[in-house]
């Protein structure tokens, strides 16, 4: 059951822990991006998330947009060994070499991605069909035939750190699946 804030809203559990989440679900979670440049960023973030708090990453997501440029691919793309190294110095950002290379290495893939529709087109086409709302947090699904599927393609393009469970959690967080619990009050408003 969901928590009752100062506000008088019901959220998901996991949202009701700091003035930070709360935002984020509010107003970001669930919610569909659009364009390329969003979509990588997400899969960017997700990539670093991987074995963290996604708390950590909310916090760290300034200094990750001023380091990789708002995650421009252009520049992703073209980090030098050099400038990974300079990233490993970065205390804004998780110091993980083979994150810091799976985010250059997945602007290389996204934009190699274009001549095929593109990542995102991609990414939503592997869309689940909605499911019951979960009205626990004991109910949330980590993964999904779907979402297995999509990192399977994924690695197959030369994506890195694109397991089931993180690329379920960028479809809940861009809007393509519906995880709010059925007591939150953003459940009907996500789409």
């Amino acid at each position: 059951m969901t928590e009752l804030e100062d506000d008088g809203l019901k959220r998901c559990d996991w949202a009701n822990g700091s003035e930070m989440m709360r935002d984020y679900h509010d107003n970001e979670w669930g919610i569909r991006l659009e364009g390329e440049q969003a979509m990588f960023e997400r899969l960017s973030l997700e990539a670093f998330q991987a074995g963290l708090s996604w708390a950590t990453i909310l916090r760290k997501r300034p200094a990750f947009r001023e380091a990789f440029r708002d995650f421009d691919l252009d520049y992703c793309a073209g980090l030098s060994d050099k400038d990974v190294e300079e990233l490993m110095g970065n205390e804004g950002i998780i110091r993980a070499r083979a994150k810091i290379n799976a985010t250059r290495s997945n602007a290389e893939a996204t934009i190699a991605l274009r001549d095929e529709g593109g990542l995102e087109p991609l990414i939503e086409s592997f869309a689940p069909a909605p499911f019951a709302a979960p009205a626990s947090m004991a109910d949330l699904k980590t993964s999904s035939p779907e979402s297995e599927a999509l990192a399977k393609e994924l690695r197959r393009h030369g994506f890195k750190f694109v397991g089931p469970t993180n690329m379920f959690a960028l479809m809940e967080a861009t809007g393509l699946v519906n995880s709010h619990l059925s007591s939150c009050f953003r459940r009907d408003a996500a789409s």
